[in-house]
């Protein structure tokens, strides 16, 4: 690849890597900057590469104001058997980012423009300075003064990194005044946060049959419970074709912890909302506050371009390894499901998965048809429903006007059945009418 608006190559670690950083973070999609590589994209090779990595993350941390922490990724590459250094910048939510000892000045300020670096105008300085959003949450004076943090410190121990009495300013948890922040409240061992899990018994809101509470506790904490409660729904279905047995999850569990863990560090807790977390019958629905990020479009969402909203709670989620590094969660999500499981409002970004996405094929066989359904799943089927989904399940190719002669319905009363069984998630139609099958799901 050639240099381009988001790519740009250096042969060497030099004096204008400050310079780069800033125009990426104040530029719209983020960018990459590869140390090590020619103008034409060929690996040189780094000596001392290790030594170069710390001093770029030094770098770009103490050089470069507003704070860059949580928006870059500085990792070890090898490229045509050479280590190269690939530092990966995001989209800043503080714009203008400048170069500290410059000032928000144009000698300070830069934009990529192509592939170049050019002085960011005067006037749009001023403006960018003048949206710069007021209520990110690391500007937010936390409800709460007493706060401890001895959650988040054993979950640091467990990654590996001991926090000293300074974590709470290296972490980015005061405020300009010192005060404890709200993104500090929010990772705090207690606090007025509450993530629920609902669970309803058919595909509308009308019959709630669980509420969980996971909360009032520090942020990560309340992610691991989550994700632990969703796992356990996230049973395995059996899937009946003509040719084998298929046992599949509700819902592949790599898009669902990205897109839990997504939806809890990008969610706008500056109005108080948490995310929700509602399984159906049929699917789960997640529910984020904050729509996209400013400054972010539709496109730009689905080509992974990342502008984290809470970059406090990003920089802790990625020490915990809750995170791997900028932008990975969509393109997981998007490699088990199509974008159309995203829906946006000004206000809310949903995510909706249909249970039985991902397939994972089993040797085992066919086992007998009491085993696949069962005497409780007929009792809750009711009999005319249970007798369809039974004969589909023995001859998956059978026909609604067949079925209605074997059970001695009219194809109504058969379409309306199998209606309401593909509405519960047991029932799926693959292909045409002519020369299509039935897909079973049995939990």
């Amino acid at each position: 690849m050639s240099e381009s608006n988001r790519i740009e190559y250096k042969r060497e670690l030099t004096d204008t890597l400050e310079r780069e950083a800033v125009a990426f973070l104040n530029y719209r999609d983020g960018g990459v900057i590869y140390v090590g590589v020619d103008d034409h994209g060929q690996a040189l090779g780094l000596a001392h590469a290790d030594r170069l990595q710390l001093e770029i993350k030094d770098r770009l941390k103490n050089n470069i104001q507003p704070s860059t922490l949580g928006l870059f990724d500085v990792l070890l590459k090898r490229r045509q058997g050479l280590e190269i250094i690939k530092v990966t910048l995001a989209s800043g939510p503080e714009k203008p980012y400048y170069l500290k000892k410059r000032g928000m000045t144009e000698k300070g300020c830069f934009l990529r423009v192509g592939s170049a670096v050019e002085p960011m105008p005067i006037a749009m300085i001023e403006s960018l300075f003048a949206r710069r959003t007021r209520n990110s949450i690391g500007k937010i004076r936390a409800p709460r003064q007493d706060l401890t943090f001895e959650q988040l410190k054993i979950y640091y121990n467990e990654a590996g990194y001991d926090l000293n009495e300074q974590f709470t300013a290296n972490l980015e948890l005061l405020t300009e005044s010192g005060e404890f922040n709200y993104a500090a409240y929010l990772l705090a061992d207690r606090n007025g946060l509450s993530v629920k899990v609902a669970k309803y018994r058919g595909t509308d809101r009308v019959d709630l049959i669980e509420n969980n509470e996971y909360g009032f506790c520090s942020l990560v904490k309340a992610t691991k419970q989550v994700l632990d409660r969703l796992a356990v729904e996230n049973r395995t279905l059996t899937r009946i074709t003509p040719r084998e047995r298929i046992d599949q999850p509700l819902i592949n569990p790599i898009a669902l912890r990205e897109a839990v863990v997504n939806a809890i560090v990008h969610n706008d807790y500056s109005n108080e909302v948490p995310p929700k977390f509602e399984l159906f019958a049929n699917r789960l629905e997640i529910t984020s506050a904050g729509g996209l990020p400013q400054g972010l479009n539709q496109a730009e969402f689905f080509q992974g371009f990342s502008v984290p909203r809470n970059k406090e709670i990003m920089r802790v989620f990625k020490d915990l390894e809750l995170v791997e590094y900028l932008g990975s969660g969509l393109p997981r999500i998007l490699k088990a499901y199509p974008p159309e499981v995203f829906s946006f409002s000004e206000n809310f970004l949903r995510m909706l998965f249909p249970y039985g996405g991902t397939e994972q094929t089993s040797s085992r066989e066919t086992p007998e048809l009491g085993e696949k359904l069962g005497e409780k799943l007929g009792e809750k089927l009711g009999e005319t429903r249970y007798a369809i989904l039974s004969r589909i399940q023995q001859s998956p190719e059978i026909t609604i006007v067949k079925l209605a002669q074997e059970l001695g319905l009219s194809t109504t009363a058969v379409e309306k059945q199998i209606g309401l069984l593909k509405e519960q998630g047991y029932l799926k139609r693959i292909g045409p009418a002519k020369g299509g099958h039935w897909e079973v799901f049995v939990g």
